[in-house]
């Protein structure tokens, strides 16, 4: 099963908890662990801003991706979420199975 980890950050815990668990119970991630306390500075419409924000690791497989990246841009607030993919290189086997049997692609 050919997993990826998915980075999207949010702007508060409430609206991070409320997508990962809409997430998993769709079955469209397996886990999405969320790290509150992160500081974003980025550029946005030419000026550099700083905002407190929650990042999310969301685990899915590589064939759920397009269905986990359309609702998830259905579910945030913002108007341009950061959603990037990155492949999993290697994972326990019994790890990769549970992911890949918790995702519906």
């Amino acid at each position: 099963m050919e997993l990826i980890v998915v980075l999207c950050t949010f702007p508060d815990l409430e609206t991070a908890r409320s997508i990962a668990r809409t997430l998993v119970e769709e079955q469209l991630a397996a886990c999405v662990n969320l790290g509150p306390a992160i500081e974003s500075i980025y550029l946005w419409q030419g000026k550099t801003e700083s905002v407190h924000e929650v990042l999310g690791l969301i685990k899915t497989t590589r064939p759920g991706y397009d269905a986990l990246e359309s609702r998830l841009k259905e579910l945030h607030p913002y108007e341009v979420p950061e959603i990037i993919a990155l492949p999993v290189e290697n994972a326990l086997g019994t790890y990769a199975h549970w992911v890949g049997g918790n995702v519906s692609a």
